[in-house]
């Protein structure tokens, strides 16, 4: 299994504009297709753990798949 990054968008439940980026890293063995239709339970588990903030997005990345060179 190689690490995967779930990049989650999460807004303040309290002010919907502000937002950021959370990036929670797990082992996956299948791409990062299969990774974002997988995601939702990790996604609750975050949410529920955190509940001032609201998912809005996700997608899944290789980790430091925008670090330049």
């Amino acid at each position: 299994m190689n690490p995967i990054d779930l990049v989650v968008t999460v807004c303040a439940v309290l002010s919907p504009a502000t937002c950021e980026e959370q990036h929670l890293v797990f082992s996956y063995a299948g791409s990062p297709r299969q990774c974002a239709m997988a995601a939702p339970p990790y996604i609750a588990q975050w949410v529920g753990e955190h509940p001032k903030w609201q998912a809005v997005r996700w997608r899944c990345e290789y980790p430091h798949m925008h670090d330049k060179a």
